[in-house]
């Protein structure tokens, strides 16, 4: 890795280094919410937009540019490695995500594919390429995939889900099925994440967006063996970035599955968090987001509260506790950035 990336501020917090100023980068950083995103975009499907690499490499780009955050994101989304597998996938106007064969049955279980980024995903090996070549040499790029859980959650219910209900049944009443479509998305993130990993991306992020939806004991159950499993056979260049959203409580198990750097939503104290966790020597997050639909003043004010209860403790990469919402103004994201790199560290 070039020594400017190596040394940027992004990857030495992910190292659990002192660094200057506290890196920051955004949940949905390239996103609706920016008119330069709409611009890029225009009418082109969804799905469509993830596989175009000249299209998704532009907007990495116009976002790390326009906020001058310490990171890119790689814009794509969880859900078309699904697609690989065998399953068929559309987003819906309006509606979202859907997938139109959800697995069901162990017979969907065994039709599942388990397939090699390299020859189905291409466009995302030269997106990649293409970010890299446009981004400054110091700033680092993250990719990233679903956790197995919140994949396998997907493939199940086929849309977005309050109570998980064809998941539940699956996962509590044939533990075996459970465990083989664990494992084989697994090995497909696997794959996946060190193909970006190969291409080109200094870091990766494991979202697992869904898992809120569990206790601690069924985490431990269910869910970690395969996301310990994920995290140990990644390439160990990249640091690993773990990120749950919904349920606190899942912290220290999530902890468990050993990545470098836990993600923390805005649901639990940033500090207090920390300490509890035993094997991340970093933590990112964790402002609520949708403080940034609210004032300027709002927006400055709690990230500062948020920087000043972490004091200048080496490993805090700052972000929110989830995605940059639709609604929000590009000024009050502005002002965010201006904050965290204004802020004053202890000693500074």
């Amino acid at each position: 890795m070039d020594s400017r990336l190596h040394n940027s501020a992004f990857m030495k917090a992910a190292r659990g280094e002192p660094t200057d100023v506290t890196p920051v980068w955004l949940y949905r950083q390239a996103g609706r919410y920016m008119p330069e995103y709409h611009a890029v975009k225009g009418n082109t499907p969804s799905l469509d937009f993830f596989k175009n690499p000249e299209l998704a490499a532009e907007v990495t780009c116009d976002a790390q540019r326009i906020l001058g955050v310490d990171a890119a994101i790689l814009f794509t989304d969880l859900l078309p490695i699904l697609e690989t597998m065998g399953l068929s996938l559309d987003y819906l106007p309006g509606i979202g995500p859907r997938i139109d064969n959800p697995v069901r049955t162990v017979a969907d279980i065994d039709a599942l594919t388990v397939t090699r980024a390299s020859d189905e995903v291409d466009y995302v090996r030269q997106t990649i390429e293409r970010v890299r070549a446009e981004l400054p040499s110091d700033i680092p790029l993250i990719g990233f995939a679903g956790a197995p859980f919140t994949l396998a959650s997907y493939a199940i219910e086929g849309q977005g889900s309050k109570n998980y209900i064809h998941v539940k049944q699956l996962m509590y009443s044939d533990e075996g099925a459970w465990n083989a479509l664990l494992g084989k998305v697994t090995d497909v993130v696997i794959d996946f994440l060190n193909f970006q990993i190969a291409s080109g991306v200094q870091a990766v992020q494991v979202f697992d967006s869904w898992v809120g939806c569990l206790s601690p004991d069924a985490y431990r159950r269910y869910v970690l063996p395969h996301s310990t499993r994920l995290i140990e056979s990644l390439d160990k260049s990249a640091p690993v970035i773990h990120f749950g959203t919904g349920n606190p409580a899942l912290l220290p198990a999530m902890d468990e599955a050993g990545a470098g750097v836990m993600g923390i939503d805005w649901r639990a104290p940033l500090v207090e968090s920390w300490n509890k966790l035993s094997r991340a020597q970093a933590v990112q997050g964790n402002l609520d987001p949708m403080i940034l639909c609210s004032s300027r003043d709002a927006v400055v004010r709690e990230t500062r509260r948020i920087l000043d209860e972490v004091d200048g403790r080496p490993g805090h990469i700052f972000n929110l506790g989830h995605g940059i919402d639709q609604h929000t103004p590009v000024e009050n994201v502005l002002a965010l950035v201006d904050a965290v790199h204004g802020h004053r560290r202890p000693g500074g």
